[in-house]
């Protein structure tokens, strides 16, 4: 075997481990459904941190209580973290869990609809954002750059 037919070695696929493919290979949706699930596990784990920072200087009897669910919080806020860091990277796995996330944020919108009054106007933003990032995960160009063209 020469230089001249040697195979050069392929680069991985898109969404495998080692693919580092710089910004312009991510289409538009895939970029918008990353940073809508950011901003979703970003308000998680600042609902948790507020929850911690509450229980500490609120009342004593209910430092239990507000620990423990901030803690759920933040865990809760992790996940879409990492699936909308996971989903810069091209990686694969992260849509499912950013999906899902997005998924979440349509009953949680019903619930909030259900209270009335000013809170309406957050229940209307947190079901468009989910809906934004279910539309905008499930676009074909973005299981194009995920899983490339198995046609």
């Amino acid at each position: 075997m020469t230089a001249e037919t040697a195979q050069p070695p392929s680069a991985p696929a898109p969404g495998q481990e080692g693919s580092h493919s710089p910004a312009g290979d991510r289409p538009a949706p895939l970029l918008a459904g990353a940073v809508i699930t950011l901003l979703e596990g970003a308000a998680l784990a600042g609902w948790g941190l507020y929850d911690v920072v509450a229980g500490l200087v609120g009342d004593q009897a209910a430092l239990g209580r507000s620990e423990a669910g901030a803690a759920v919080l933040l865990l809760m806020g992790l996940f879409p973290l990492l699936a909308g860091r996971a989903l810069l990277r091209l990686r694969r796995w992260g849509r499912s869990p950013a999906v899902l996330t997005n998924s979440i944020c349509l009953p949680v919108a019903y619930y909030m609809w259900q209270g009335g009054g000013a809170v309406r106007v957050a229940a209307v933003a947190v079901g468009l954002l989910g809906l934004a990032g279910i539309v905008s995960l499930l676009n074909p160009k973005v299981t194009a750059a995920l899983y490339g063209d198995r046609g």
